[in-house]
């Protein structure tokens, strides 16, 4: 048997302190290529029309699959178990700075 046709595999990951925490986002904004998709993750402060770029991941567009399959499976037991996910509104478009 191939090592991924294995279901039981488990991968253990370290994770410092600081990445344990995380990141709060209220904005995200989503980017492809032909090799990769990007995914910049923001916080828009409540006060201004300014923000900043809390953490940018890079996958591949089959990981990038895998991740969204993932993320419609939690959105469904999340509103299984809560109710349904009503967005607030439309968020604003974006551009960076440096």
């Amino acid at each position: 048997m191939a090592q991924d046709d294995n279901p039981e595999r488990k991968i253990d990951i370290k994770v410092d302190e600081q990445t344990a925490v995380g990141q709060y986002s209220n904005l995200a904004a989503i980017r492809h290529s032909r090799e990769e998709f990007i995914f910049d993750f923001a916080f828009i402060f409540p006060d201004g029309p300014m923000g900043k770029l809390v953490a940018r991941l890079i996958l591949s567009p089959a990981h990038a699959k895998r991740f969204a399959q993932a993320l419609e499976e939690n959105l469904k037991r999340y509103e299984g178990n809560f109710g349904p996910i009503i967005p607030a509104e439309v968020p604003p478009g974006v551009g960076f700075i440096q």
